[in-house]
């Protein structure tokens, strides 16, 4: 027995190849490197479009999550929105803003120049119109420590939350009136839990 053959013999995982099995193995390969390859390229591009959809979402569409409970019946804690940043913001709309490194969801109520006044038993008027708010469950005159009736200044939201004994907002001077740069955007969508899976419209609904 020669050495390679006594080596062979001792080494039975070892299999010596002939040039045409050598060509399919090489083909074999190289195959299973393209499917590799394929796999990276597809993975890469599903990272990066999901990266993109972030950063869209981020800047777009920010996704905020509801705490308190200053704008029940219509949101609860907990509750998971979108909003949509944008300007030209009307009556009825709800929107997220800035307040002392937080961000508040409020109701707006008037815009600059109109008149506001809160009778004691809640009922809220603008320009001496009464105010239909079927997103109220109880009227309330809440925490108002400012002088009614109240113009709203120029630039600025007057903003209320719909759970009006509690909601600390634009009737407070702690928190007074909002400019359009400090709002994040109007809230369009609740998405969580799947119960609370709706559109946010202006009745509240």
């Amino acid at each position: 027995m020669s050495i390679t053959e006594k080596e062979n013999s001792e080494r039975p995982d070892i299999q010596f190849l002939n040039t045409g099995e050598l060509e399919e193995e090489l083909k074999r390969t190289r195959r299973s490197a393209g499917r590799k390859n394929t796999w990276k390229e597809t993975l890469f591009t599903l990272f990066a479009v999901a990266a993109a959809a972030i950063l869209a979402a981020t800047l777009f569409l920010p996704v905020l999550r509801i705490e308190g409970s200053s704008m029940t019946p219509t949101l609860w804690e907990g509750n998971i929105v979108i909003s949509l940043q944008g300007a030209g913001f009307k009556e009825g709309d709800i929107v997220a803003f800035y307040y002392n490194n937080k961000i508040l969801v409020k109701r707006v109520i008037a815009r600059a120049g109109d008149w506001v006044d809160i009778r004691d038993d809640g009922t809220v008027l603008v320009n001496d119109k009464e105010l239909k708010e079927p997103y109220v469950a109880e009227k309330a005159l809440g925490e108002c420590n400012i002088k009614l009736p109240y113009q709203v200044p120029d630039k600025k939201f007057f903003l209320m939350g719909d759970h009006r004994s509690v909601s600390i907002d634009s009737r407070s001077t702690s928190v007074g009136c909002v400019a359009e740069e400090q709002i994040v955007g109007k809230l369009v969508f609740c998405i969580w839990p799947l119960k609370d899976f709706r559109a946010i419209g202006q009745d509240g609904e």
